[in-house]
């Protein structure tokens, strides 16, 4: 059979994620270090597993509603109030979803249509431009720069949007820089949007991993809430990734067209991580601080260490990534990661898998142990030393 005549083209001319490529290497070497996986490394916390299997042994197997356990979502409208003062009923503004990544594809798709124009904010997750392309949308690039600490500014927003935009991704905290979004730049672009028809996807997934600074929900921000996808979830937050559990909370015109996309693709969400869930928005507000404080002492190894060996890196205020710059290598982004991967056996990935703006910067995740991130640190800086004696 011709399969070029079957498959769709939309699909074959997406471009496979570029955060996989050195892992696919990667997996087939030993004695590699990886920075590249953004998981955390904690165990799910014991009371929040104990969930689970509780769920399972009192069989409490069977499908959910399409919108999720009406107990769930009623936890998690408590959670987002007593955490971001967020208002929400659980009712029919929100949608449990598997994982965050199904929030954000049926936003998008409820939402974007043909000829549609979305910015998206780049450097940022591989994932928003090929689902916008999917939904026959048009992805436009806004490049966040260090000097502006990788955040949008006003005045960029300003300049894309046309008549067509339907759409402006929010990816805040940011994977990979790590940068954040304060109170005064939501305000500045909450002007920009006001008095238009222009939709925010926001995606919070990691509004829990900040650092000295508390996130800030963009929909809290006077007149925005209305115009808000906030995409939240459980695997970075409780460290639950393989649990496949997310939420998106908005208006409930567009949660219902969202929840009919859930309910032809998906039907429920999973029922034990469902309940499993419960148990972590209800009692896992130390797992959190206690997560958060170690991730924060690896951060601050991980910074000083780059900056250390000759690697300028902007200090991340959320999530847990390092963004830094490799420019002085005198080699592109996915040389450094290759010929680092070859020579030093240190997995990172380059900036260029997220976007313009990327080239120049590699992506290193601090979800690892600090012996695990020392050791990384360490073999980079050989590296380092042996492109200098090159010459390079």
């Amino acid at each position: 059979m011709d399969y070029s005549k079957i498959l769709n083209p939309d699909v074959v001319n997406i471009t496979p994620s570029g955060i996989r490529k050195f892992f696919d290497i990667a997996a087939n070497m030993s004695d590699v270090i990886s920075l590249g996986v953004g998981e955390p490394d904690f165990a799910t916390p014991w009371h929040i597993r104990q969930a689970g299997i509780e769920a399972i042994q009192g069989r409490k197997t069977r499908y959910t509603s399409n919108s999720g356990l009406i107990e769930l979502r009623r936890e998690i409208a408590e959670y987002l109030k007593r955490r971001f003062d967020l208002n929400y009923c659980g009712d029919s503004d929100m949608l449990i979803t598997v994982g965050g990544s199904e929030g954000i594809d049926a936003a998008i798709r409820a939402i974007v249509g043909a000829g549609d124009e979305v910015i998206i904010p780049q450097p940022s997750f591989v994932c928003y431009d090929p689902i916008v392309r999917l939904a026959g949308g048009t992805p436009v690039a806004l490049e966040t720069l260090a000097e502006n600490e990788f955040r949008i500014t006003a005045e960029q927003l300003k300049a894309l949007i046309t008549d067509k935009t339907k759409m402006l991704i929010l990816p805040y905290p940011c994977n990979p820089t790590g940068a954040v979004m304060e109170r005064e730049h939501l305000e500045e672009i909450a002007e920009v949007l006001r008095g238009t028809d222009i939709m925010i996807l926001s995606d919070e997934i990691y509004g829990e991993l900040t650092y000295g600074i508390k996130h800030i929900s963009v929909a809290s921000i006077d007149g925005m809430q209305e115009r808000t996808v906030i995409i939240g979830g459980f695997s970075k937050t409780y460290s639950m990734t393989g649990w496949r559990l997310g939420y998106a909370c908005g208006p409930a015109e567009v949660i219902t067209q969202m929840t009919k996309i859930h309910q032809f693709a998906i039907m429920s969400a999973p029922t034990v991580s469902q309940y499993a869930a419960i148990e972590a928005i209800k009692y896992g507000d130390a797992d959190i601080e206690k997560m958060l404080q170690q991730y924060d002492a690896r951060r601050r190894i991980m910074v000083n260490g780059f900056n250390q060996i000759g690697l300028t890196c902007f200090e991340p205020k959320g999530a847990f990534y390092a963004f830094p710059c490799i420019r002085s290598s005198g080699l592109s982004s996915e040389e450094f990661c290759e010929r680092l991967l070859y020579s030093h056996k240190v997995a990172l990935v380059p900036g260029t898998a997220f976007g313009v703006g990327g080239e120049g910067f590699v992506r290193a995740s601090y979800c690892y142990s600090v012996d695990h991130i020392k050791e990384a640190i360490r073999r980079v800086g050989l590296f380092l030393d042996e492109l200098k004696s090159e010459g390079k």
